[in-house]
């Protein structure tokens, strides 16, 4: 397990109030809807297995786990996004753990699980291989590994090239979150401490908001990262006007809708699955 130092904790504790800012919980509702379904059936989840969910979120993953009658923990270093994944499994009648957990430093025991997983989500931790390292280990040997990941040229990771030059500084040693969705970034993080190891770019659609704009405001309502940029600016109008300008032009020319009243944004992600070796 990876210890943590004072300047570790004051990083999650900003990134922890990152995420807690906006309404993740809603994006994950409205935006990617069946990235839980499906990360379900390409890591084979069935009833009774033992099931971790880094990053969590409110579990839109960990519940359709739940569901398939796998024993579910969910875990997160915003546990202020835990009651509206508890409301929601109720809804649902499933139960599921929820533990606050930090994905470079998990507390979980070694080789525990029979599947790992993880949505858009062990990829903002901001120490690649230190995560890497504990999605392992917390695996069992020839127990399933499976990650959904933004790619570095979709439509987020395009959405993070347009905000950096407004976002805080990241800390020393972080890497860029989009680089999990590349196939061998994926691969060197692993290494030989996998088999099976498959990737697949993939698309999911998004057709959210009526009008470029209204989709722009979205963002800023709702989502943690997007919030910082402009809090970060927020004593600068002509940056936080500039950003305004930058974002409403990335979005407008992603968007592939012809018609009036509608956007349709097609945002690439990696589907990575694998097997823990065999000690």
């Amino acid at each position: 397990m990876t210890t943590t130092t004072n300047s570790d904790r004051e990083l999650k504790a900003k990134h922890r109030a990152l995420w807690a800012s906006g309404d993740y919980p809603a994006v994950a509702a409205e935006l990617i809807p069946e990235f839980g379904p499906q990360i379900v059936r390409a890591a084979g989840i069935k009833a009774g297995d033992r099931v971790l969910d880094i990053a969590a979120g409110s579990g839109n993953a960990a519940i359709p786990a739940a569901e398939a009658g796998a024993i579910v923990t969910a875990s997160d270093l915003t546990p202020e996004l835990f009651d509206a994944g508890r409301r929601i499994a109720a809804e649902r009648g499933v139960e599921l753990e929820w533990v606050e957990a930090d994905a470079e430093a998990l507390p979980f025991a070694d080789d525990g699980y029979d599947v790992v997983m993880s949505t858009v989500g062990v990829m903002f931790a901001p120490h690649h291989q230190a995560a890497a390292d504990e999605l392992i280990r917390v695996c069992r040997p020839g127990g399933t590994i499976a990650l959904i990941n933004w790619t570095p040229q979709g439509f987020i990771g395009n959405l993070f090239k347009t905000m950096k030059p407004y976002a805080p500084p990241p800390p020393p040693g972080a890497g860029p979150a989009p680089l999990w969705g590349d196939e061998d970034h994926v691969r060197e993080l692993f290494g030989d401490q996998v088999t099976d190891l498959d990737m697949r770019r993939q698309e999911i659609v998004i057709d959210h908001s009526p009008t470029p704009q209204e989709f722009r405001e979205y963002w800023k309502r709702n989502y943690g990262p997007t919030i910082a940029a402009y809090r970060f600016n927020a004593d600068q109008p002509d940056r936080l006007e500039a950003l305004d300008r930058d974002f409403l032009a990335f979005v407008t020319e992603w968007n592939r809708s012809t018609e009036p009243g509608r956007t349709v944004y097609h945002a690439e992600y990696l589907l990575v699955t694998a097997t823990k070796n065999d000690r």
